[in-house]
């Protein structure tokens, strides 16, 4: 009998062991793989499709806002002080648009024809033609200009004016700067909500969201943001009356319900949140990160739940979807020594977390 129970406790002693080897074993392969930039692990509900080389050095790569009428995705090439336009129908880039001073921001305004592009090393936003690709305005853009959003019933482009404290107003139409508004603090990024008609922006050194009404360029709210630390990263779900706000200080994820202006949610994310991104068909909000970890969440009628977390690549912090092929766009900086688009597709839809 005692040599039986000691037998049955060799074996389980063996089990145990042979149970943490394939533990370490599987934590090392997770480990190389993703420190070599490789697609992200099973735990994202995203499949890799394809990594399309940029052109350019292997530098920082920022904002990037994709035009679905046109096909087109404009992205910052900070490092190179470029916008690149990539053509997402037949996979190549189509232009570079050069002399743009450490380019930070980029937006598309389809119903101008138009992107501007924030040139944090001049201080200035510029203005590009859609159609031809060609620079044709410099405006004043504040101290180091960031993040833009546009109010289409005013026709102003609002501009995080990150370290100057101050939200820079353009006019679209006369491509001068109308207004520097106060907010009192340093600038994160800044949405137009559709449903309000109000520009909202991040002020990060002080946990708040403002409210500006772009009729009248006033502030008409400071919205507390419990549990905020470096409120940066910001995006607007107008229908859904939601906003999501990224803090790279803590790295939290809040939902705010713009109607009650009450945090509703708060999640832990990858480290340093940066850019979000929507896919309005099945209501997958993504969350990107300068850690290369982006983290997915499904948005309901009633309610937000994480879905996946995973490593897309090194410094994957900014996103963008194409909400027809659901296809997401992550521009990496540095894999094997060039910056890539790295390309993910929907894999399926996972159980809440």
């Amino acid at each position: 009998m005692k040599e039986h129970i000691g037998t049955n406790r060799r074996r389980a002693a063996m089990l145990l062991v042979i149970l943490l080897m394939v533990e370490i074993a599987a934590l090392v392969v997770h480990h190389s793989a993703t420190a070599a930039g490789t697609p992200p692990t099973v735990e994202l509900p995203l499949t890799h499709v394809a990594d399309i080389p940029l052109p350019g050095r292997a530098t920082r790569l920022d904002y990037e806002s994709y035009d679905p009428d046109r096909h087109l995705l404009f992205i910052a090439h900070l490092g190179d002080s470029e916008v690149i336009v990539f053509d997402t129908q037949n996979s190549r880039v189509v232009a570079r648009i050069g002399n743009i001073a450490a380019v930070h921001g980029v937006l598309v305004v389809p119903a101008q024809s138009r992107v501007y592009a924030s040139a944090t090393g001049t201080n200035e936003v510029v203005a590009i033609d859609e159609a031809t690709l060609k620079i044709t305005a410099r405006m004043q853009g504040g101290v180091y200009p960031d993040g833009m959003a546009y109010a289409p019933d005013t026709r102003k482009l609002y501009v995080s004016d990150e370290t100057g404290g101050t939200e820079t107003v353009i006019d679209t139409q006369s491509n001068r700067r109308t207004n520097a508004i106060p907010l009192g603090g340093e600038v994160g990024n800044t949405q137009y909500d559709a449903t309000s008609r109000h520009i909202f922006v991040n002020v990060q050194s002080r946990g708040q969201l403002v409210e500006i009404d772009p009729s009248t360029d006033a502030i008409v709210a400071r919205i507390d943001l419990p549990g905020a630390r470096g409120n940066h990263g910001l995006y607007i779900i107008a229908q859904r009356h939601l906003a999501f706000v990224a803090c790279e200080g803590n790295h939290r994820l809040l939902t705010l319900n713009l109607l009650t202006r009450h945090v509703v949610q708060s999640f832990d994310v990858g480290g340093d949140p940066d850019v979000l991104a929507f896919d309005p068909g099945p209501g997958t909000l993504c969350v990107a990160g300068e850690a290369g970890i982006v983290s997915m969440f499904t948005v309901g009628l009633s309610t937000v739940s994480k879905i996946g977390e995973g490593r897309i690549g090194p410094n994957a912090h900014v996103v963008s979807v194409d909400p027809s092929t659901h296809r997401a766009y992550f521009p990496l900086r540095n894999v094997d020594g060039r910056p890539v688009l790295r390309v993910m597709a929907p894999r399926r839809v996972l159980p809440s977390l």
